[in-house]
């Protein structure tokens, strides 16, 4: 018989794929399901971004492999990006480094600097990626505690009563996912600082600095941030390119180096055209980013009125693209209240669990739906509270 390597009893299919089957099977069946749960885009890139590859997918000279550390002209876009957004100057040639969706990039990161048994901080709720990953390596997660009580930041006290000896590695998320939470003021000094003490690689996974917030923030704006921390961009959410799997990660030229010996083993490029059309999404001014959250607010709203059916309690000041949502004392957990909504209103709506133990009382609604069916959704909803 023929068994799998043990890093595979490690992890689980990730959730969202298995609640898709569900989903897809009731479709089967005939019933008509709402999904509200999963951050995917479902506006289009800008139209210059699509005639970009139409018109560079149409060259014959476009299709041949492409360098592991991407196109030139790509590497300037991000540094371009980085600096007129988040005021952070990156070295092209050396600070950068184009990946194949961020997603991709925790896992190069893990195995470019995380040995068996070495530690990992990883937040709870977090998104569940930073933990598989962790296993898959081989690596011992220290889960650390976000809460609603302290605006869902890390509490550097109880860290610090910790046994940190064996951590390489902490993950944080700022803008934060689930939660919509903003990292605070001084809070990527005080991060860092903790890193250079305690000789820890920080990863800031940061791909929603751009949706439905102001002020656009990188720990690289830290003075030494380099030294000790890396930061994942992406257009998946920013530029609505999800399944373009276009993302990028900025830190020092040495810890650049060593992720670059995972990833130049690991794939040949991206496609060239594909390149060239990111940076043209990269070149964008502010007028699109505008042009988008002006959707995403008016769907805030409907979901709003949908939390408030549900009774729920959250907070409006939150970023991002979802809605994070405290149960009421009525339901005894996220995981019930999403499961009696898909069976009786026909709509999946995310139990917080998913993301670790603190998100238990809690679900999540993505505004990757438009109004017309987040509306159905809101009344199906009422009707099954009014039965």
């Amino acid at each position: 018989m023929i068994t799998p390597a043990d890093r595979i009893s490690e992890v689980k299919e990730y959730y969202f794929s298995v609640k898709l089957k569900e989903i897809e099977k009731m479709r089967q069946a005939g019933i008509d399901v709402i999904n509200l749960g999963i951050g995917n885009p479902d506006m289009p890139p800008a139209p210059e971004v699509l005639e970009t590859l139409n018109r560079q997918a149409s060259s014959p000279d476009n299709h041949g492999y492409q360098s592991y550390v991407g196109i030139p002209e790509l590497r300037s876009a991000f540094a371009g990006w980085y600096k007129k957004y988040y005021n952070v100057s990156l070295n092209p040639g050396s600070e950068i480094l184009p990946l194949i969706g961020s997603k991709e990039g925790i896992m190069h990161i893990s195995m470019a600097f995380l040995n068996p048994g070495d530690g990992v901080l990883v937040p709870n709720p977090g998104y569940p990626t930073y933990s598989s990953v962790s296993k898959l390596v081989g690596a011992k997660i220290i889960n650390y505690n976000l809460s609603e009580n302290n605006g869902w930041l890390p509490d550097f006290e109880e860290l610090e009563k910790q046994d940190l000896s064996s951590v390489k590695l902490m993950w944080i998320n700022y803008p934060n996912m689930p939660t919509g939470a903003n990292a605070a003021p001084g809070f990527f000094e005080k991060v860092i600082e903790f890193g250079k003490k305690h000789n820890i690689l920080i990863c800031n996974d940061n791909p929603y600095s751009f949706i439905l917030n102001d002020k656009q923030r990188s720990i690289l704006q830290v003075e030494g941030a380099k030294e000790t921390a890396l930061e994942l961009n992406s257009l998946s959410k920013s530029h609505n390119m999800a399944g373009w799997r276009v993302g990028m990660v900025a830190s020092s030229a040495e810890i650049i180096s060593y992720i670059l010996r995972v990833k130049s083993n690991m794939d040949s490029g991206m496609f060239k055209p594909l390149q060239l059309a990111a940076v043209k999404a990269l070149e964008l001014d502010s007028t699109w980013y505008e042009s988008v959250n002006k959707q995403y607010l008016e769907r805030r709203k409907l979901v709003w009125k949908i939390m408030d059916t549900l009774e729920c309690s959250y907070d409006k000041n939150q970023t991002g693209m979802f809605v994070w949502a405290k149960i009421s004392d009525k339901q005894k957990n996220g995981k019930e209240l999403s499961d009696e909504i898909l069976t009786k209103s026909h709509v999946f709506i995310t139990p917080g669990f998913i993301f670790g133990d603190m998100g238990d009382k809690y679900i999540r609604i993505s505004l990757c739906t438009n109004e017309k069916l987040l509306t159905e959704a809101l009344n199906r909803i009422k009707k099954q509270i009014l039965k």
